[in-house]
């Protein structure tokens, strides 16, 4: 039975023949995990096989390219499946009129605090291509919370050597707290945004 992990590896491997492109093209595809693929380049940092700022620009725009992907998927395929069957799931176009109205306020949020919680960040993309959110917004807030992600990943896969793999056990169970925290503290913003309006209404 193939081991899921080694595949990754193996592939990351062939990738670095490439250098800094490889290492794009890597995280380009939005399945392979950069909780594997970032430690090990910064591994591959510490042997002096690569640059640390070069790994982590490669890094950083790959992270942006892959979503890209899912973000049209959503927008091409998700967006017209849902126009065409939507009902038959009780999905009504008012529905979807809100979800983009909210993306228009609210999408860079979203795309930027989903990247920092496991299981929700892979797939975060397509929903903000359903809701038809400005693919340069979209890509701006990924690429800042991407880029110290891939920072952050590179560099324990540096400072730990031939024991990167352990990166993934010691930076994940940081990730989810800081992403639940970001989302409670927008939805205290909005709730307190809803409040300033309800009392700056004047009453009849």
């Amino acid at each position: 039975m193939i081991n899921i992990e080694d595949f990754i590896i193996s592939l990351a491997d062939a990738f670095k023949n490439l250098s800094y492109f490889g290492i794009f093209l890597a995280l380009c595809i939005e399945f392979v995990p950069a909780e594997v693929v970032l430690p090990l380049a910064g591994y591959w940092v510490s042997e002096g096989d690569m640059a640390f700022i070069g790994v982590v620009a490669a890094g950083s725009i790959g992270g942006v390219a892959g979503p890209l992907t899912l973000y049209w998927l959503g927008r091409y395929g998700g967006r017209p499946f849902l126009n065409k069957y939507g009902k038959y799931f009780f999905i009504k176009p008012e529905s979807l009129d809100k979800s983009d109205a909210f993306f228009e306020k609210h999408g860079g949020f979203v795309a930027f605090s989903g990247r920092f919680i496991p299981g929700v960040r892979t797939l975060i993309s397509i929903p903000c291509g359903i809701a038809k959110m400005n693919v340069w917004v979209f890509c701006l807030y990924t690429f800042l919370a991407i880029t110290p992600i891939t920072f952050v990943y590179v560099y324990l896969g540096f400072m730990l050597g031939e024991n990167w793999k352990e990166v993934g056990a010691i930076l994940d169970p940081y990730l989810l707290p800081i992403g639940i925290g970001v989302v409670l503290l927008f939805v205290l913003y909005l709730l307190l945004k809803r409040r300033k309006r309800k009392t700056e209404t004047p009453t009849a």
